[in-house]
């Protein structure tokens, strides 16, 4: 039981009724572009008025969704560029014959930040992509097109081919030759 001293603090004489009621301020109005600055602040002055964002909203939109954009193709392109199947299609052009005497050695991506063209769809099966490429002696476009027929098969290449700068159409996957991507030690077994 608490003391007898808190229970007489706690009748209604000791909280008078205008204590509870909220307490008439007059507003002071938000300073002024140009007035001095503000020394003093009250907790329940005017706010600012809040411009409208709207025509601000509608100028950045644009800007906003073309670096998106710009972004997402971006790292699809890295993600085809470093992918192994372009890796392994570039070592193929390097070891190549063909490659070797028309574009020289040091064969690599003939820009900076290589595009890669082209669907690169291993889930489905399709797979065509050609790049640029360089060496020591010239420029070209290399394309490679290969699809996988059935689900559980193994991809066939079908064109392997090298565009030089002069037009000349090359192509690296002839008649006489074995298919460099070819996977033979899983075809033998099954």
């Amino acid at each position: 039981m608490p003391p007898r001293s808190w229970s007489r603090c706690c009748t209604a004489s000791c909280f008078p009724l205008r204590s509870l009621r909220p307490q008439r301020r007059t507003l002071i109005a938000a300073p002024n572009p140009g007035d001095g600055p503000l020394m003093t602040r009250r907790s329940d002055r005017a706010l600012p008025p809040i411009p409208s964002s709207r025509k601000l909203w509608l100028k950045t939109l644009p800007i906003f969704l073309s670096i998106i954009t710009v972004s997402t193709l971006a790292i699809f392109n890295y993600q085809k560029a470093s992918s192994s199947i372009v890796n392994a299609t570039l070592y193929a052009l390097r070891t190549s014959e063909i490659g070797k005497r028309e574009l020289g050695e040091q064969i690599y991506f003939r820009d900076k930040f290589p595009w890669i063209w082209g669907e690169m769809n291993q889930l489905h099966g399709r797979i065509d992509i050609s790049f640029g490429v360089k060496g020591t002696k010239g420029r070209g476009m290399m394309r490679f097109k290969s699809i996988r027929r059935t689900r559980m098969g193994f991809f066939e290449t079908q064109e392997w081919s090298l565009e030089l700068e002069d037009g000349r159409k090359l192509q690296l996957l002839d008649e006489g030759r074995v298919d460099p991507f070819k996977n033979t030690t899983l075809q033998a077994e099954s």
